[in-house]
């Protein structure tokens, strides 16, 4: 696939807001009125598993940030740096302090989920590790990110990018799946031989 697309810093593009400042750890209120995302509840592939998202209740002065269906959320310290689209809401959702909450700019010809696709690959991954800072703990500084450079192809490549994303993500599915039941099958085969020769 041929694909033109010009550089631009991300920041030009995408607005980035560190995630709610809890202080200290974010206390679970199981009747609580917001979701908390917090690193754990992201996945590369999937996303925000929203199964384990906690609920509890903001306290702080400061007026959130609530997260968006067309919201990313980045992962900026650990030992993977990765970006997730928000999706659908369960309900009202703010994002801890150590993720980053990504938003596209109005009037930006960039859709997010082709720029989480963009952020998770080989190119941008180098180009945060690179960036990355600490020493116990790699982290990457707002400043840093904003000014790592993106490719920009136009809406309709970038359509296609993310339509084959998908279908590659749906074949690795797939060999996943067929990989388990033949691992299932061999241990029914085991199973077998193990039972045939105790009887022996």
């Amino acid at each position: 696939m041929s694909i033109h697309a010009k550089q631009t810093a991300l920041g030009a593009q995408v607005g980035i807001r560190a995630g709610y400042p809890f202080r200290g750890a974010i206390e679970e209120i199981r009747s609580g009125p917001v979701q908390a995302v917090q690193m754990k509840d992201l996945d590369p592939i999937h996303g925000i598993d929203w199964r384990g998202v906690i609920r509890t209740q903001l306290t702080g002065r400061r007026e959130p940030d609530w997260l968006a269906p067309e919201d990313l959320l980045f992962v900026a310290r650990g030992t993977r740096f990765h970006a997730s689209c928000v999706g659908e809401l369960p309900g009202p959702a703010v994002c801890g302090p150590h993720l980053f909450h990504l938003r596209v700019r109005p009037g930006r010809e960039l859709l997010p989920v082709f720029l989480a696709w963009q952020i998770n690959q080989a190119p941008f991954q180098r180009a945060l590790r690179r960036a990355a800072e600490g020493s116990s703990q790699l982290s990457v500084r707002r400043p840093v990110l904003e000014s790592l450079p993106i490719g920009l192809p136009p809406l309709a490549d970038q359509e296609r990018i993310v339509a084959l994303a998908r279908l590659a993500q749906r074949e690795r599915q797939l060999q996943d799946l067929l990989i388990r039941n033949r691992e299932r099958q061999f241990e029914s085969i085991a199973e077998a031989l193990a039972s045939a020769s105790g009887k022996a």
